[in-house]
């Protein structure tokens, strides 16, 4: 993206304190942000790292000066700040600020933007031209702000039981059953959530890590890292738990471990949820990304869905979901998308979801997903460093493998009957990510990705 702003990616804006990313920068995208959107009323959240506290006063002092209104929720999940965008278009708020570096160590911070409806602001729909008109700030953002006629309204908001009341009906605890549950929230944002949930459920939790704490004592909450989800994998099985649950820092992802204390990739998570929702909608459509998609597209025909791909990242598939009211969108990585959640992502609905899957199937989570293990095994996401530029990779790999069938969607999927394969860049690294699967052949998987990661590291 053409800006100095470092702190700036495709899809949100993240970087380290004070360095690259501070109190003036993040006032300035604030203002950027406003002008940008015309907005006169928006929401601000936080999540729970240290840094957060001061950010938000400063976007919020800048943006009450500028004269648009500020309907502060405090520590919250992000989430909460979409619910109270989407629930509050009618009362005038037009978009919303969550300040959060999502799962980056406890040295970062950022922002995450949306629109009115909670439609998401990224590179392919107005961050690059916010980022000019940050830039343009010179001074402190305080500084370049001419006072309106009339200030900004704050109104201080915590109360979560609007949002709260929006997961339970859609998670209709009436149909779950009565279940044990190790809960690792990473000392993030999700905790507070989970007691407020728990009178409502039939469930008994088992906290690990539960207390928010921006030091982030216990390691970086990324569940997708293997070596931070010992914990809830060790504590599911000492406490012969039916499930555990892990959630990165601002819990708009929540990961699954079976009842044998099993790490459950989140491809596999997706067609569980396609299932769930599809009982309730049927007919209806899915939405998947195209790193991993037969079993997924096999879940969804069989329960009478129909299977939309779509290209990787939030914003993509948020325009998607509307655009064919889609009843659920899911991504390997854990991002899952409902339309009775304002086409929004949350980490609360899956796990909820999952438990009432449980509950109707009347079987423990491992017996739900080890025939798909079996009849679709994965390689997991291989990441490569490259020296050269990703085109040159992929065109190798297009001539390498010309005999099978070309999609280029998001990279390139190439399929074969008995194997598929996608590779694609990262939007923020020199990196390619790799995902093979196959058709029941767990030898074959391993011969492909060896194969294919040998040619990607010639170019290393």
């Amino acid at each position: 993206m053409p800006t100095s702003l470092r702190c700036i990616t495709p899809y949100d804006v993240r970087g380290q304190v004070p360095a690259t990313f501070n109190e003036d920068i993040a006032a300035r995208i604030a203002l950027a942000f406003a002008g940008h959107n015309r907005s006169k009323h928006l929401v601000l959240g936080r999540d729970v790292r240290l840094s957060s506290p001061a950010l938000a006063e400063a976007v919020c002092s800048a943006l009450l000066a500028r004269g648009c209104a500020v309907t502060d929720i405090g520590l919250c999940g992000t989430e909460e700040m979409y619910h109270a965008v989407f629930s509050g278009a009618e009362q005038g708020i037009d978009g919303g600020i969550m300040l959060t570096a999502s799962h980056n160590p406890a040295s970062y911070n950022g922002m995450k933007l949306v629109g009115r409806g909670a439609h998401p602001i990224s590179s392919s729909n107005g961050l690059e031209e916010i980022a000019r008109l940050a830039e343009q700030m010179q001074l402190s953002a305080t500084d370049q702000v001419i006072p309106a006629a009339q200030p900004g309204r704050y109104h201080l908001r915590p109360d979560k039981a609007a949002y709260l009341e929006s997961i339970l009906k859609i998670a209709a605890p009436e149909r779950m059953q009565p279940l044990k549950l190790v809960v690792n929230s990473g000392n993030g944002c999700a905790g507070p959530v989970i007691d407020l949930l728990e009178p409502h459920l039939p469930f008994t939790f088992i906290r690990l890590q539960h207390e928010p704490d921006g030091r982030f004592p216990n390691g970086v909450p990324n569940p997708l890292l293997p070596d931070r989800r010992a914990a809830t994998a060790e504590a599911v099985i000492a406490h012969q738990a039916d499930m555990g649950i892990a959630w990165d820092g601002d819990f708009d992802r929540c990961f699954l471990f079976d009842e044998q204390g099993h790490f459950i990739e989140g491809y596999y998570i997706v067609g569980l949820l396609a299932e769930a929702m599809l009982s309730l909608h049927p007919g209806a459509v899915i939405l998947h990304d195209p790193r991993l998609i037969w079993n997924t597209q096999d879940i969804v025909h069989q329960a009478g869905g129909r299977p939309i791909m779509v290209r990787t990242g939030h914003s993509f598939i948020k325009e998607a979901m509307r655009r064919h009211n889609a009843v659920y969108g899911g991504e390997m990585s854990a991002h899952h998308y409902f339309r009775d959640f304002g086409f929004c992502d949350s980490g609360m609905l899956p796990w909820l979801l999952t438990c009432r899957l449980l509950a109707k199937k009347n079987q423990p989570l491992s017996a739900l997903v080890e025939d798909r293990l079996r009849a679709y095994p994965v390689s997991g996401e291989i990441n490569t460093s490259i020296k050269t530029t990703s085109t040159t990779v992929l065109d190798a790999l297009k001539n390498r493998y010309a005999g099978g069938e070309l999609d280029e969607t998001d990279g390139i999927s190439i399929s074969y009957p008995m194997y598929r394969f996608n590779v694609r860049p990262s939007n923020t690294e020199p990196l390619l990510r790799l995902n093979v699967e196959t058709r029941g052949d767990s030898r074959l998987l391993r011969d492909i990705t060896e194969e294919l990661l040998a040619i990607i590291r010639s170019f290393a």
